[in-house]
């Protein structure tokens, strides 16, 4: 008897098909071998990502030094948006590296859910720099700090101009990966900062205004805790093996109970070593072992065709909840 939750140890290359192995033990029990079922980081990505990490650590330091300088919480919390970018970045393009390696004995799936681990490592991290820029801009309201606003200002703009070619780098690559995506929403939030910086110096330099620079350094902390939650939520979602976005599970059950031949299907679950990869295991049940080809080739094709799912583990049963498993919560007859 097996796993319904089987998985093949042996790395491949995705031949865009399934290959059944049928074993006549009083149930039939069917892989599906194409592991084809993550998708390829590209060149092009790699050095979008790499070109992009370092810009934003190279202009990082100076808005250090120029916050340092002229005294703007608002440029500090820039340059700590922008080193959880850098740190982003350098993740995924770890993520990247480690994606690459072959599945071993000890994981069969290979190295994918690493870029999700990185994903939720980052989004963590800024929390905690949202945090810290929060406390400090209290800090400002009560004991102010003189700003020199026209070194913040070439600065600030400096920091824009860097921020859209960044952008523009990144938006050009693969906006399913999560990483990647999840780098963009930085960027983005680095563009506001920015625009918010130069806003700041603006204000200070024609009102004198000094509360507007810890005021706009909270704003910042509000599109840092946005993109946090983002990226926390959706790779939390993930490393809980949530159903992928986008993927109806009770649609996909409807389909194979759809296969010619199937009574019924059981014990099924959805989830994903990424958002973009879906995988899946269920039990099927058919009324007569003869039908056991035929059954497992439909709906192999149901599951590629229209749902895009390339890696699934199907087992064949001949009777309902055979093997066990959730069967009264998952039954269906159609």
């Amino acid at each position: 008897m097996s796993s319904p939750h089987a998985s093949d140890p042996h790395a491949a290359h995705g031949h865009g098909h399934g290959h059944d192995h049928g074993h006549d033990h009083g149930h039939d029990h069917d892989h599906d071998h194409d592991h084809d079922h993550v998708p390829t980081v590209t060149a092009d990505s790699v050095q979008r990502v790499k070109w992009a990490m370092l810009l934003t650590a190279g202009f990082m330091g100076a808005e250090v030094i120029g916050g340092l300088v002229s005294g703007s919480l608002a440029l500090l919390a820039d340059a700590g948006h922008m080193f959880s970018d850098s740190f982003s970045l350098g993740l995924a393009l770890l993520a990247f590296t480690m994606g690459d390696k072959s599945p071993d004995g000890r994981r069969t799936f290979g190295y994918q859910r690493f870029q999700v681990l990185a994903a939720f490592v980052n989004g963590l991290m800024l929390f905690a720099i949202a945090g810290w820029i929060v406390v400090a801009a209290i800090r400002r309201f009560t004991e102010p700090v003189e700003v020199m606003a026209g070194p913040m200002m070439a600065v600030a703009v400096l920091g824009l101009v860097v921020n859209l070619v960044v952008f523009k780098i990144l938006h050009g690559g693969d906006q399913e990966n999560l990483n990647l995506r999840g780098a963009l929403l930085h960027v983005l939030g680095d563009l506001l900062g920015s625009v918010a910086a130069i806003t700041a110096s603006v204000v200070i330099l024609l009102t004198g205004w000094m509360p507007i620079d810890p005021l706009l350094s909270m704003l910042a902390a509000v599109l840092i805790l946005r993109a946090a939650w983002t990226i926390v939520r959706r790779s939390a979602h993930t490393l809980l093996e949530g159903t992928p976005e986008g993927v109806d599970s009770a649609e996909i059950r409807r389909a194979l109970l759809d296969v010619d031949g199937v009574e019924s299907v059981h014990d099924m679950h959805v989830w994903g070593l990424t958002p973009q990869a879906p995988l899946l295991s269920a039990h099927l049940v058919i009324g007569e072992a003869g039908q056991h080809d035929t059954v497992t080739t439909a709906a192999y094709a149901v599951l590629h065709e229209r749902f895009g799912i390339d890696h699934a583990t199907l087992q064949v049963e001949t009777r309902h909840c055979l093997t066990g498993g959730d069967c009264q919560a998952e039954a269906s007859t159609r």
